[in-house]
């Protein structure tokens, strides 16, 4: 392709330059070049060119006799059958029998008195035997009312539904698609829902598309090229700086909203496109002009197969196939005009002036209420597509799946894997794809700045956070001012050490949301593949760490020095860090619930209620030797334990430091009441029994006996740090976990 374009004269070159590269024509597909140097070659142009089109090369030519001579991609799904289990609860009730005992009858109760519950299961059939093929070039409609199965034919499709579960076979120019990572590579499945973070403008959220879906042999300039062509292919060039917007913020339009949300999935340009109801909730303007997107997409050389509820007949005219369902079956299966003459043959025509889509989904929801339901209508269908003669776009002969996508992505398919993966694998390599476009630390690199773009975008979660932990600090230190070391000291300073880690904890439940709110994103770039999920676990720790920095230098430097701890300086520096380890730790632990629970009121009920376990067993209420032996398990690991133990090491680890001295003795007792000469008196009296010489000033209790008295002995304060730290990263580990295994996106 290279010497071709080197080739062409100065008006040719003019040519382009001015009118973009979609007029180049005629130059031979080479499916031997590698994926990388294919991609290389569909965007290697000036980057300083105002053109912004995608390259297209046709490879097409006619033979002698007339026929087309054409590399076309046609899949094909035969017999799909899927069935689920519904389960269902029967009552069986008391059945008594009658046994004959001489003359007198007898009622002899076989079953239980009460009424038992039990469980069975019937199957319910959500696609009965469906068939049909969908080609390059076109757009093939699944049409239906609400449960006629249009979501899972487009979710089988897709791969998006286990191939234990699923029967019936779908290939791809004849090849089967077992291989679910080779549909992943050629394809993009593009959910019903606009799932985009509302503070990206459309520009930033097709450029991290990019970034994820291309890979990094493309450099970002090339990058750049790719989302500018497709923002002018989407229709989006007056959005392209708009945000996203949600209920909170004004930004692009429903439809533009949409348009993006396509692109986004499609910025690789796919060879196999799904969609499910992508009109879904637009004016018939917005959804128009949607589909006009999806014809051109379609004409560039995808097979783009979607389902749509009630197409408008503007749509209808842009639509090449049509299936129609009910309950699961086929009940017509063409072009659309071939509508008016199957419910002609049906002796059901349809108006001249009517809707044919409408008229044959009104129609099918009425015989859908009637007793036998729609059965004469698939009957019909299966007689009808028995007289079709057979219909050929192209003659593809024998054209191998490796040659057909070789040549779609020589006319400018960008199949992201950064090699000839896609290639590879349909010739049988699968060795040879690569399963994700970009090595790990480019997606971990890619999603950090997109996290740090929304955070800075949207604070108000941290000035949240931050105005808590402040309002936490002030109260506390206000409450707490400057503590004496006498007893009652003590047990306020122990109060304070408890409180103060414990909040900790609770207000890292803030963080719960902000995951809830990622994970539908997060479940579906991962779903084909934009990136590992590993890479994720990290971006979302590493961009969680400066403002847990933040909040625990807000909340140490609030308290500190107010309430008067000591350690001066360095016992100082300690309590931040074991306060940042008590954030880090919560915040991990919070990450990990959300990503085990989907609901946030659980997730609150669930976070608020383990954190007062841990309190409970943190050693603050009940020491841990007082703590039965059944229950002991629950105070090594209580996330409070280590972080209160550490900050009473940094507060009492002193042996010179005296906390109770002489005539302190009685302060916590009934005695504190009496004269000081007395309590003078009983000292003297207590020394001659004890031969001690305890005088007022006698130094009776020091930091180190506060401790072995709350029964911290075992660890060191750095000690502890170390482990609070290890807790964050423990739940780190799990959190990754739980999105390997449950964030699934096939159905079972």
């Amino acid at each position: 392709m290279a010497k071709i374009l080197d080739k062409l004269s100065a008006t040719d070159q003019e040519y382009i330059a001015r009118n973009g590269l979609d007029g180049l024509r005629g130059v031979k597909s080479n499916p031997s070049k590698t994926l990388g140097e294919l991609f290389k070659r569909v965007v290697d142009v000036d980057p300083e060119q105002p053109v912004h089109h995608v390259l297209q090369v046709d490879g097409e030519n006619s033979n002698q006799d007339g026929r087309q001579k054409c590399l076309p991609l046609v899949l094909t799904f035969t017999d799909l059958t899927y069935s689920v289990k519904v389960p269902r609860k029967s009552l069986l009730r008391r059945q008594p029998t009658t046994v004959a005992s001489g003359d007198a009858p007898t009622v002899i109760d076989k079953e239980i008195s009460a009424m038992v519950n039990t469980e069975t299961s019937k199957t319910k059939t959500l696609l009965n035997s469906i068939s049909g093929e969908a080609r390059d070039g076109e757009i093939m409609a699944v049409l239906g009312a609400s449960g006629s199965g249009k979501s899972t034919l487009i979710d089988a499709l897709a791969g998006r539904i286990s191939r234990e579960s699923l029967r019936g076979t779908i290939a791809i120019n004849g090849e089967k698609i077992d291989d679910g990572r080779l549909l992943k590579v050629i394809s993009a499945y593009v959910r019903q829902d606009d799932l985009l973070f509302p503070m990206l403008t459309v520009e930033e959220t097709l450029m991290f598309s990019a970034e994820f879906r291309l890979p990094r042999s493309l450099s970002k300039a090339q990058k750049k090229i790719r989302v500018q062509a497709l923002i002018d292919q989407l229709g989006l060039r007056n959005a392209a700086k708009t945000i996203i917007g949600d209920e909170r913020h004004r930004g692009v339009s429903g439809g533009e909203r949409r348009r993006v949300s396509i692109g986004s999935d499609i910025i690789h340009n796919p060879i196999v496109l799904f969609l499910d109801e992508p009109t879904s909730g637009l004016d018939s303007t917005s959804a128009f002009m949607v589909v006009q997107v999806l014809q051109r997409i379609a004409q560039s050389g995808s097979i783009l197969i979607m389902s749509i509820h009630q197409p408008s007949y503007r749509i209808i005219g842009l639509l090449d196939r049509l299936i129609f369902l009910s309950r699961g079956n086929t009940v017509f299966s063409g072009a659309p005009d071939e509508l008016h003459p199957f419910f002609a043959e049906f002796e059901h025509p349809i108006p001249d002036n009517e809707n044919p889509t409408e008229f044959a989904l009104d129609h099918i929801r009425g015989m859908e209420g009637s007793p036998k339901g729609t059965a004469a209508l698939i009957e019909h269908n299966k007689k009808w597509q028995s007289k079709k003669p057979p219909h050929q776009i192209c003659d593809y002969g024998d054209v191998s799946l490796k040659d057909a996508i070789g040549a779609s992505i020589s006319r400018g398919k960008l199949v992201s894997g950064g090699s000839d993966g896609a290639v590879g694998a349909a010739s049988g390599g699968a060795e040879m794809m690569h399963s994700f476009a970009n090595p790990f630390w480019v997606e971990f690199g890619v999603l950090t700045r997109r996290a740090f773009l929304n955070t800075r975008r949207s604070p108000e979660l941290f000035i949240i956070r931050l105005g808590a932990v402040l309002v936490t600090g002030f109260i506390l230190a206000t409450i707490f001012w400057k503590l004496d070391t006498t007893p009652k000291g003590i047990q306020e300073r122990l109060g304070f050490f408890a409180f103060a880690m414990s909040t900790m904890y609770y207000t890292c439940a803030d963080a719960l949301p902000v995951f809830l709110q990622e994970r539908d994103i997060f479940m579906r770039e991962t779903a084909y593949n934009a990136y590992r999920r590993s890479s994720y676990v990290l971006s979302n720790s590493i961009v969680a760490i400066p403002s847990l920095i933040f909040l625990s230098v807000a909340f140490a430097s609030t308290t500190f020095f107010a309430v008067g701890l000591a350690g001066g300086l360095q016992g100082f520096g300690f309590f931040i860090l074991i306060i940042f380890a008590s954030f880090w730790s919560g915040s991990s632990f919070v990450t990990f619930l959300s990503g085990v629970i989907s609901n946030v009121m659980m997730g609150y009920t669930v976070v608020v209620a383990v954190l007062a376990y841990f309190l409970l067993f943190s050693g603050f209420f009940i020491t841990r030797d007082r703590i039965p032996a059944y229950w002991l398990w629950f105070h090594y690991i209580s996330l409070v334990k280590y972080p209160y133990e550490a900050v009473l090491q940094n507060e009492f680890d002193d042996p010179t430091r005296c906390f109770i001295m002489g005539i302190q003795i009685f302060d916590n007792s009934p005695l504190v009441g009496l004269p000081e000469l007395m309590k003078n008196n009983l000292l003297k009296s207590m020394s001659n029994t004890l031969g001690l010489n305890i005088s007022p000033t006698t130094c009776l209790t020091t930091g180190i006996d506060i401790l072995q008295q709350q029964g911290i002995t075992d660890l060191s304060k750095w000690n502890s740090l170390l482990i609070t730290v290890a807790w964050g990263f423990f739940f780190r580990i799990l959190f990754y976990f739980s999105l390997l295994l449950g964030s699934k996106n096939k159905r079972s």
